[in-house]
């Protein structure tokens, strides 16, 4: 039996595990054998909604042994609400035909094409042919998802059949099935967002189905409720500024990366046209000094670099304790040569990220970045910066090379759009305190509990944000929420700073159980339960949805909302013994923790030092006693 939750006169149901194996899916046996089988009495008793769907499989199974499912139908109590009855038996339905009370309507619930229907020896696929025999003795049909939007082996849609259309013309409702948020087949249409899914089938210009079979019905209705018809819908959560009811902002991890290859100028692309309010570029370092923007020094990550530099590979101890092939190593002319590579975090779970694009694009320098930033609507930058200190050993001054291409670009007197400056290097973010309109961001690439109060007077004097991870943020305890780390957050922010968390990705195997597998409920977490300042995202298009959405204000009095998840409520349900035992908290973050060691001496020959390099206590002096010497002449 199945439970139904309704929606307007859209039809949201709770498909039983049975009905589509979850061999493939990414889900806990932490509560297996906790809760006893119900009964349709116990369904109607617990949950006492006035809308229930019953399913009847295996109706022919059951006469051969002397059962009648059609007389378990007919003799269930009047204050039982059955408004649906499905079967993917024909001559159930035929049977039932006229006998139920005039609200309830029989629905044929159609099987793969090629299998055979017991009553008629007729394939589904031919029974789906002949609408108007169906007509004769129900009111609609349930069909899986692909009967409606195809897809093809490369999983990606193709375009619509006129299934609901045609049977719409004849007064026969379509329900479809086969939804759910962990489903590791989602077309790639989706970028592993489940209400794009449902919007797909409710909210485009041909037709809409009257119903949605699905394992995570929260979701569904959450599509119906807050997304569907809402392309122009005036309403929006504000970015930080003077209103005094704001969101966080959407900040880019190396644009749009969940879609396209990370830096290129397809993800900047996507990530503008998806509503991102900060668009983001880690500079790096080509052999001959050119600045251009890539997710990782390392060019292996996102290039096809170990194709044709394969050469190159060596370690550098002070980038990763890995063998790479490093920007600094090839020149700019020899990393035009290669093409991107989008590689998921997920791909060998076979959650691939838009195969078709993974070649596709460019890399771009800095001051290409910047031009295309300008030319856009976006409200800021945020340029990142790693590895100074080794780069400055080799010659290379990033630091210098940001400096100017934002001061030739105009960013340095720039009012229309924000400068971030992010980096874990404290020397770096004091090296911009010379440019008063850049916010200065710290990053802290490892999990904390908590501040101390000698650590956030440290951090206030470099910066004016700090991002952290999302297991900083938020404790996770064998994929469930476990807690919040207020007290970090709060700190921070009684010091006037910015916190950003991230990264996001849309993945259901990067979410934590109590999310329900859904992208949208980890948005709105870490806006309403962490109360984050920004959200670092690979997937900015998921998080503009959330915030254009009414639903996405829980202050509001609507009949829906998209709720944050309730830390440690999910797994208080699992047994006893069966949750692993919690990990020591994280550490506060010292004042050590935050101090980098000084630049890199310079070099004893003046013609290759750089900026960003420190002179020897003697070389120092003996430089000062000459330079006030010049001053004096």
């Amino acid at each position: 039996m199945e439970k139904i939750f309704m929606d307007g006169s859209l039809w949201i149901l709770d498909q039983m595990s049975c009905i589509v194996s979850t061999d493939d899916y990414a889900r806990s046996n932490i509560f297996d054998g906790i809760l006893r089988m119900w009964s349709l009495g116990d369904l109607v008793d617990q949950i006492q909604h006035p809308h229930i769907w019953v399913n009847v499989e295996y109706d022919l199974f059951y006469l051969e042994h002397g059962l009648s499912t059609e007389d378990y139908i007919l003799g269930l109590p009047e204050e039982y609400s059955v408004t649906y009855v499905s079967s993917p038996e024909v001559a159930l339905l035929k049977s039932l035909s006229g006998k139920l009370r005039s609200k309830t309507k029989l629905i044929l619930r159609f099987l793969r094409e090629d299998v055979v229907e017991p009553s008629t020896r007729k394939t589904y696929g031919e029974l789906l042919k002949d609408l108007k025999s169906i007509k004769a003795y129900a009111s609609g049909i349930l069909v899986h998802k692909h009967q409606i939007w195809p897809q093809n082996k490369d999983k990606y849609l193709e375009p619509s059949t006129s299934l609901v259309k045609d049977a719409h013309a004849i007064g026969l409702e379509v329900h479809a099935y086969g939804f759910a948020n962990d489903d590791p087949n989602l077309s790639h249409n989706y970028s592993f967002d489940p209400s794009a899914e449902y919007l797909q089938f409710i909210d485009n210009s041909d037709f809409s189905v009257d119903g949605l079979l699905t394992d995570f019905s929260p979701t569904a209705s959450e599509a119906v409720a807050c997304f569907a018809h809402t392309k122009n819908n005036s309403y929006a959560l504000p970015p930080p500024g003077n209103a005094k009811k704001t969101r966080p902002l959407i900040i880019t991890h190396n644009g749009a990366s969940g879609i396209f290859s990370d830096s290129t100028d397809l993800a900047y692309q996507q990530a503008v046209k998806d509503g991102a309010d900060i668009i983001d570029c880690w500079v790096r370092m080509s052999k001959d000094g050119v600045p251009f923007c890539l997710g990782s020094t390392d060019l292996n990550c996102s290039t096809t670099a170990g194709n044709a530099f394969a050469a190159k590979s060596n370690i550098v101890n002070e980038i990763q304790n890995k063998s790479g092939i490093f920007s600094f190593d090839l020149s700019w002319s020899e990393i035009q040569t290669l093409k991107p590579n989008l590689i998921g975090p997920f791909s060998e779970e076979r959650l691939e990220r838009n195969p078709a694009a993974k070649n596709a694009g460019k890399l771009l320098t800095l001051d290409e970045f910047l031009d295309y930033a300008k030319s856009s609507n976006v409200s800021g930058i945020l340029i990142g910066i790693e590895h100074a200190p080794y780069l400055a050993t080799i010659g290379l001054d990033v630091v210098g090379a940001i400096s100017d291409a934002l001061a030739n670009s105009g960013y340095d007197k720039e009012t229309k759009q924000h400068v971030l400056i992010q980096s874990e290097e404290t020397p770096v973010l004091a090296a911009f305190k010379k440019f008063p309109k850049f916010k200065r961001v710290l990053t802290i690439e490892f999990d904390i509990g908590d501040v101390s109060k000698p650590s956030v007077v440290e951090i206030k004097e470099i910066a004016n944000a700090v991002k952290l991870r999302r297991s900083s943020a938020t404790r996770i305890n064998g994929y469930f929420l476990s807690g919040f780390t207020d007290a970090l957050v709060k700190r921070l922010h009684d010091a006037k700073m910015e916190v950003y968390v991230g990264v996001l990705k849309n993945e259901f195997m990067n979410l934590a159980f109590d999310y329900w597998a859904d992208p949208m409920i980890e948005i709105a977490t870490d806006t309403w339960s962490v109360v984050a300042d920004g959200l670092v995202t690979e997937f900015p298009g998921t998080a503009a949805a959330y915030f254009k959405s009414p639903c996405s204000d829980v202050e509001r009095n609507l009949s829906f909302i998209i709720h944050p998840a309730s830390a440690g409520e999910l797994v208080k349900l699992a047994a006893v013994g069966l949750v692993p035992p919690a990990p020591p908290p994280a550490p506060m973050l010292q004042p050590a923790d935050i101090l980098d060691p000084p630049l890199p001496l310079c070099t004893s020959q003046p013609q290759f030092r750089t900026s960003r390099c420190r002179l020897a206590p003697v070389a120092k002096a003996k430089a000062d006693y000459t330079a006030n010497l010049a001053a004096e002449g």
